[in-house]
């Protein structure tokens, strides 16, 4: 038997991509920085491409650093706020 799909946030990439430009102004490796991620920097871009999922406390840390909860990050129906940028 196997199982079926997770449901995933289609809107979480480009959320997150979101907080790195407009909302801190942050390359890739700065982000990857702030973060103090133990994975490749690279991981970062694809948390934005949708290529892979951050796990609950990384998306905690980008919620902190932007002034977010975590449902504005999963939550598709919930619009960030809006940042010069």
């Amino acid at each position: 038997m196997g199982r079926s799909a997770r449901a995933k946030p289609r809107r979480l990439g480009a959320k997150l991509k979101a907080i790195r430009l407009k909302r801190l102004g942050f390359s890739q490796t700065e982000m990857w920085k702030a973060l103090k991620l133990k994975v490749n920097y690279s991981a970062i871009s694809q948390y934005e491409r949708g290529k892979r999922e951050p796990d609950v406390l990384v998306l905690l840390k980008y919620a902190k650093l932007a002034g977010v909860t975590i449902d504005d990050l999963v939550d598709d129906k919930i619009n960030l706020p809006k940042w010069k940028g």
